[in-house]
């Protein structure tokens, strides 16, 4: 065989190849699975992942960037009967399942996956709410295609390894939003595997450095997976074709490496990855917070709260991508949620790292930007060497008086090693939802995603989730 430059393989090599095993076993997983399927476990934690999604959802709609944009979807979109969670305006299918991804991720407090190394539920739930009502679905249908594509969202992330200049947020996602539409649509197993080749194909080459300097492009990310899920659907059912082996292709090699198909198989069907996901209190990114639950127990230690003023410095040790969260002087909301300093700062200065820790009012106190200032933080590649299952960070901090506090953790609260309790997970969501929607709707909301699985069809929780916000709601 001829050898072409630049290691690229002629036509006739790279076309022999069959599709991969692992995705004929996923079409036929796909296309049999059935709520009954699903073990206990998983349902409960869906429905709170579904309840998760939307408190995140609603709180985030009400940011300005958000109505603003909204308002000039109204006038750009029309108007459709798919809810844009917490506006009160309905979208078509497609629009509202690009503001529901963007909202979601607005406050940086979305469920994730650490295993996937990303946040899968707000890559596939509003895809489905935008494509289950219109299908009569019914809550168990709803329940069941939120699983399925946060997994195979999240195998795709454990099996390939990003590049490191890449943000997972729109990347694998798509795959996750596509296979949840295609299976409310009960496709077959052909039309899974095809639908899965589009979707892998369709999704962004995102920059991991929008999110370090506050471009806020970065939270639109999500609602572009959702819009693009619903969009790989209808190409497929269209008779529009992927690739052999989509997946292996993108990530295996252009936005990724060292894809490894066996894990997109390992104990399929019996380890479920929404089963060993997180949910989030903190306000920011998630590599943040191992050292604010360290912070929290020193504060504990000093018998209360500690003023900015009182702290002559602050040293961090941990793993490689919370040591990257280094900037001290962060330019907006966004940016100040992917500065290690400025949270472990704002935590001390407003008592939690709450929405309101991180606006423009807080991060622009003098104080709590000085404090920044004196935060050191430093990569322990020991620590380093314990991802994925921990995230550990070594938190020292030092008073004006001279005396020291120090704490470690090894594991973020909210873990699956140290989870959030049902009913916490339903105080978050009574927290973010009640300011929206005032407390007793928020309440009706989540009494219907409680029994969710037993409703006939998605009309009630529809209903719920296109009322509009109360007057001068905000969180």
């Amino acid at each position: 065989m001829t050898s072409l430059s630049f290691d690229v393989k002629p036509a006739s090599e790279l076309l022999a190849a069959a599709r991969p095993s692992w995705l004929d076993r996923w079409g036929a997983f796909a296309a049999g699975l059935t709520f009954a399927d699903l073990p206990a476990p998983v349902v409960e934690r869906a429905r709170l992942v579904l309840l998760d999604c939307i408190g995140v959802i609603a709180a985030g709609m009400q940011e300005p960037e958000c109505r603003a944009l909204v308002g000039r979807m109204v006038r750009t979109a029309g108007a459709g009967d798919c809810p844009a969670i917490g506006s009160g305006h309905g979208f078509p299918a497609g629009s509202a399942a690009f503001l529901n991804g963007l909202a979601g991720t607005m406050l940086e407090l979305d469920e994730g996956n650490q295993y996937a190394r990303g946040h899968p539920g707000i890559h596939v739930l509003p895809a489905a709410l935008a494509a289950g009502p219109r299908l009569t679905s019914s809550g168990a249908d709803l329940l069941t295609a939120l699983a399925l594509g946060y997994e195979i969202g999240s195998r795709i992330g454990i099996a390939a390894k990003l590049l490191v200049t890449t943000h997972p947020h729109g990347t694998w996602g798509t795959a996750g939003a596509a296979l949840a539409v295609a299976h409310l649509n009960r496709a077959d197993a052909a039309a899974t595997i095809e639908t899965i080749n589009i979707a892998s194909t369709l999704g962004l080459a995102t920059s991991r450095r929008t999110m370090l300097e506050g471009g806020t492009v970065r939270n639109a990310y999500a609602g572009v997976s959702n819009q693009l899920g619903l969009t790989a659907w209808d190409l497929a059912a269209s008779g529009i074709v992927g690739e052999t082996d989509g997946v292996g292709s993108v990530f295996g090699g252009v936005i990724a490496r060292d894809f490894r198909p066996d894990l997109m198989v390992d104990e399929l069907g019996e380890r479920w990855e929404i089963a060993r996901n997180y949910f989030k209190r903190h306000a920011a990114c998630r590599y943040t917070h191992g050292a604010l639950d360290a912070l929290g127990d020193i504060v504990a230690q000093a018998g209360g709260r500690i003023a900015p003023e009182q702290v002559a410095s602050i040293e961090v040790d941990t793993y490689v991508w919370a040591a990257q969260l280094n900037g001290p002087e962060p330019k907006n909301m966004l940016a100040a949620k992917f500065s290690l300093p400025f949270a472990l700062a704002t935590f001390l200065a407003n008592g939690a790292a709450t929405p309101d820790a991180f606006r423009d009012e807080a991060r622009q106190a003098r104080a709590t930007r000085e404090l920044a200032r004196r935060v050191t933080v430093r990569e322990d590649v020991g620590l380093t060497a314990r991802l994925p299952g921990l995230r550990p960070a070594r938190v020292r901090l030092t008073l004006a008086d001279g005396r020291n506090f120090a704490a470690e953790a090894l594991t973020n609260k909210g873990d699956t090693e140290d989870p959030y309790s049902a009913s916490e997970v339903r105080a978050k969501f009574a927290e973010l939802a009640g300011p929206v929607w005032g407390a007793s709707h928020a309440a009706a909301i989540a009494d219907c995603v409680e029994t969710i699985d037993r409703a006939a069809d998605l009309s009630t929780l529809t209903r719920l989730l296109s009322a509009p916000a109360a007057a001068g709601g905000s969180v």
